[in-house]
């Protein structure tokens, strides 16, 4: 309905105007009681579309499965296609001996010639054996042509016999004509089963096509990243292949690889990627003429990018066959995760001669490794793990009953506080008295060192072994620590009298100690944080077993604390990333290994409040000590030596009887008080009873000691005292009083 309005010039009607909106028909105001009956009712908002509102969460969730189907789909079509191919490589492969081709190029690369020759006479006997077998296919096919043949006349010539039997028998009624139908009515039977069969072959061959197609892909590489569901994605690229190996050498820019790659070179494996303790893949590769492993470890960090990896979790390394190198690939963030809990936190005890722990290795394995027989440097930046390792290592060696246990400290923290009442000896501080104290305490054990030689030399044995540590307490097993040892051989001070400085000293004394100690059971432990010369001196570097490292800035440091040519030949502790790997070292000489990533243990300290984890442990160690072994050590200058009568303490050695050999008499002053006899030898005994004019004898060909002669030397020295109270009565002990041990004695 339109609406017009009529215009007119000069009173006549011109046209009509219609207006362009809608036209709207005229209403009356409705009245209030009309509004109110008109709003009665639910007022609803304003919509702008009619129908159903979707939320965004659907659309999403529709999109993200549309994708993974896609993805599905995709991956069965490409799995599908790579199982043809790979069935097609394997049919070349098969028609041009494929495999043996490839170990002959890769013993051509490696320059094995006799691999080389070996594999060329393969080659040559497959083809030989091949044609072989193409000359006697014809006779091989007229054979079963004449054999299925002999096979159908045998079966109807015994169906035909059958019947003539059962003509002429008629068994159970049967005649010659029940007997046929019989046999056609079976026949019938196995035709339509074979129909069947074959219809069910034809619809299922399809399918069972798709599906070894299918699996046959799968085996044969990593799917591509587009192809598989973000959740799989990180875990497809995490997994170490042949392949995947072999495409990340590919890409690694080194020249001469890569024109090996191009002639044809193909990797070789000594070792294909085996997973190791579900902690990531080692193996074992070669390498092409004109490339080394050097060459691969400098590329770590292109190599680790291709690997889907950070640069912390490849470690590549020369291997023990030349030409080969030694690859560890850690899983994906593997490394970051802190080690378990000390494993001797709560209970159990440790043994130096077979092991004490240490902590975790990247293959996820528990490292415990031997003190006796090692000695030890640990090196690296401040705050990187050094004292938590020299820590947890003399917290193993406390809970070894039989271990004697010197910590020398060159600094005024704590870190040793709470192995005191374990410890046999312990300095702290950084004064000269510290540095005089261990410069001594080097010399007694260089000197500990040769007497245990002769004491090996005389029970006849190689080397200190737990057994004759246990029978012979004079040949416990000593553990000295050295902390912050660049204090030490740093030292410029000369003694009185001296050309060399203590520090000079120190070194001197260190070597010559750790050169001859490795038998004799004594082990030197070494921590700093400076790998110059005057902090640790190379040859102790050189000489120790094991070499431990934290981060560090520099391949000086590294190798001043690995060893020299440590950094070229891929150990590298310039690797680790200052504070992020906090704890963790490099170690060398722990296992066949050529090192170690190491996640030490961590013996927590609370440095506000001065709780220290390790005070439980070491009181627990005191409750298994061996009453042999020294303890509760302090400072030196603080004790007093208890005076000791060496004359008494024979005599009560000797057990009453008339002569005793001299090593058993030194073995039973041994026992009673190590502390003072454990380090004596038969020099020493002949020294001492010569004050008192006395000399061991002989009797059959071995060195004794008599009673009578101690008694004698005893009674002359009580009148030569008189009232003066010393000497005291045989079998006294140290005079004038017993000596706290003479019931050891008898």
């Amino acid at each position: 309905m339109t609406a017009s309005v009529s215009l007119s010039k000069d009173g006549a009607d011109v046209g009509d105007v219609v207006p362009i909106r809608p036209w709207v028909p005229a209403v009356s105001e409705p009245t209030a009681t009309e509004v109110a009956e008109q709003l009665t009712g639910e007022v609803l908002p304003p919509v702008t579309a009619i129908g159903r509102i979707v939320p965004a969460e659907d659309d999403a969730a529709r999109e993200a499965l549309a994708l993974a189907a896609g993805r599905m789909v995709a991956r069965s079509v490409f799995q599908v296609s790579r199982g043809h191919g790979v069935w097609a490589r394997r049919a070349v492969d098969a028609a041009t001996y494929g495999l043996i081709r490839e170990q002959i190029r890769q013993a051509r690369a490696d320059g094995d010639r006799e691999a080389l020759a070996e594999w060329h006479d393969r080659l040559q006997a497959a083809k030989a054996g091949r044609r072989q077998r193409l000359l006697n296919l014809p006779a091989t096919l007229r054979s079963a042509v004449v054999a299925v043949v002999a096979l159908v006349a045998m079966l109807a010539g015994l169906l035909l016999l059958v019947g003539v039997v059962v003509a002429v028998t008629e068994p159970a009624g049967a005649t010659w004509s029940d007997y046929w139908s019989g046999l056609a009515m079976v026949g019938d039977i196995l035709a339509t089963l074979t129909a069947v069969a074959v219809q069910v072959v034809m619809w299922a061959a399809g399918p069972a096509w798709l599906v070894a197609a299918y699996r046959a892909g799968k085996a044969g590489g990593v799917m591509p990243g587009w192809a598989l569901a973000p959740s799989a994605r990180d875990e497809a690229t995490s997994i170490l292949t042949p392949v995947g190996l072999a495409e990340s050498l590919a890409h690694l820019g080194i020249a001469p690889l890569n024109k090996a790659i191009k002639d044809g070179w193909i990797v070789g494996f000594d070792l294909q990627p085996v997973r190791v303790n579900g902690r990531g893949y080692q193996t074992v590769f070669s390498l092409p003429m004109g490339v080394t492993p050097d060459m691969i470890v400098d590329k770590r960090d292109v190599l680790a990018r291709n690997l889907n990896r950070d640069p912390f979790e490849v470690w590549p390394a020369k291997a023990e066959r030349a030409g080969y190198v030694d690859l560890w690939v850690a899983d994906s963030g593997s490394t970051s995760k802190p080690a378990p809990e000390y494993p001797l936190l709560h209970a159990g005890t440790a043994d130096v001669f077979a092991g004490v722990p240490l902590g975790v290795i990247q293959r996820g394995d528990a490292l415990s490794t031997p003190l006796v027989e090692a000695n030890v440097v640990y090196g690296g930046m401040m705050g990187q793990g050094k004292s938590n390792a020299a820590r947890v290592t003399m917290l193993g060696a406390a809970l070894d009953p039989l271990a004697e246990l010197w910590v020398y400290v060159f600094a005024g923290n704590g870190d040793f506080d709470a192995y005191q009442p374990r410890l046999a000896r312990y300095e702290r501080g950084a004064d000269d008295g510290v540095v005089h104290a261990a410069l001594d305490g080097l010399r007694e054990l260089y000197e500990e060192v040769g007497r245990r030689e002769a004491r090996l030399s005389e029970l006849n044995a190689k080397k200190v072994t737990r057994g004759l540590a246990e029978k012979h307490p004079d040949l416990r097993p000593i553990v000295a620590l050295f902390s912050e040892c660049h204090e030490l051989f740093g030292h410029k001070a000369k003694g009185e009298g001296e050309k060399q400085s203590l520090g000079e000293m120190a070194a001197d004394v260190a070597v010559q100690t750790i050169r001859r100690a490795r038998k004799t059971g004594i082990t030197l432990m070494f921590d700093t944080q400076s790998s110059r010369a005057d902090a640790i001196p190379p040859k102790i570097v050189e000489l120790v077993k094991l070499n431990c490292c934290f981060a560090v800035k520099s391949w000086r440091s590294n190798d001043g604390f690995l060893g020299d040519g440590s950094f070229q030949a891929g150990i590298r502790a310039t690797e680790l990333r200052p504070g992020k790997d906090r704890g963790t070292s490099l170690l060398t000489g722990a296992t066949a290994e050529r090192f170690e990533i190491l996640r030490w243990y961590f013996v927590a300290v609370d440095d506000d409040s001065g709780w220290d984890a390790a005070t439980d442990v070491i009181a627990r160690a005191m409750t298994s000590v061996h009453p042999a072994v020294q303890v509760g050590g302090r400072s030196s200058a603080l004790e007093l030596a208890p005076v000791v009568d060496h004359l008494a303490d024979i005599h009560t050695a000797l057990r009453g009887e008339p002569r005793v050999r001299t090593q058993d008499v030194l073995s039973r002053l041994a026992q009673a008080n190590p502390g003072h006899y454990g380090r004596w030898n038969p020099q020493t005994l002949t020294s001492a009873l010569s004050e008192h004019g006395v000399e061991p004898g002989k009797s059959n060909g071995i060195m004794v000691v008599r009673l009578d002669d101690i008694q004698r030397a005893i009674t002359e020295r009580s009148e030569r005292d008189g009232e003066s109270g010393q000497g005291g009565e045989p079998d006294s002990g140290s005079s004038p009083y017993p000596p706290p041990w003479r019931n050891s004695l008898t």
